[in-house]
């Protein structure tokens, strides 16, 4: 008797596991779809370098970031270019994050566009450490030039990879 229990038990979270991951699947080919069509606006296009206000010896911002979330080098955001910042959505203390379509050196990434700053001349973002290790997994480069950043529109994006 405890052993069919066990089973069906053991059956249930299989098909579980399963089920989440074909709806991973399907969610994930949609994302990817949609996402080219709701870019909105034109393309900025410049170069892009990374930030972290707790590495020693970065001068930029400090553990809040402008939307008044704590910076946090583990999730897919960016900062973007002060003079940009109506474009985007305003990013301000205590407004929700926008989001953006980063592409560069044939990869995609929506980003969470949760700061903002006067970033060095030519750079129009500033990736977070895990965004940029998406496009320079060893950090080596610094600065990725050609990258392609496009708002997107509405609230409910889940930044990362696409496509």
């Amino acid at each position: 008797m405890v052993f069919r229990s066990s089973a069906a038990i053991c059956g249930a979270v299989i098909a579980l596991a399963i089920s989440a991951t074909v709806a991973r699947s399907e969610f994930d080919t949609v994302h990817s779809s949609a996402v080219v069509n709701a870019a909105s606006g034109d393309a900025i296009v410049g170069a892009a370098s990374m930030y972290n206000p707790f590495r020693p010896g970065w001068r930029e911002g400090g553990p809040n970031t402008a939307s008044g979330e704590r910076y946090d080098p583990s999730v897919w955001a960016a900062a973007i270019k002060t003079s940009l910042r109506q474009k985007f959505g305003g990013v301000r203390y205590g407004a929700r994050p926008k989001y953006a379509l980063v592409e560069a050196a044939g990869k995609k990434v929506i980003v969470k566009i949760n700061d903002v700053g006067p970033l060095t001349p030519g750079r129009i973002i500033d990736l977070n450490e895990r965004t940029m290790r998406h496009f320079d997994p060893s950090l080596e480069l610094g600065v990725i030039h050609g990258v392609s950043v496009r708002p997107l529109s509405g609230d409910d994006w889940i930044p990362g990879p696409v496509g």
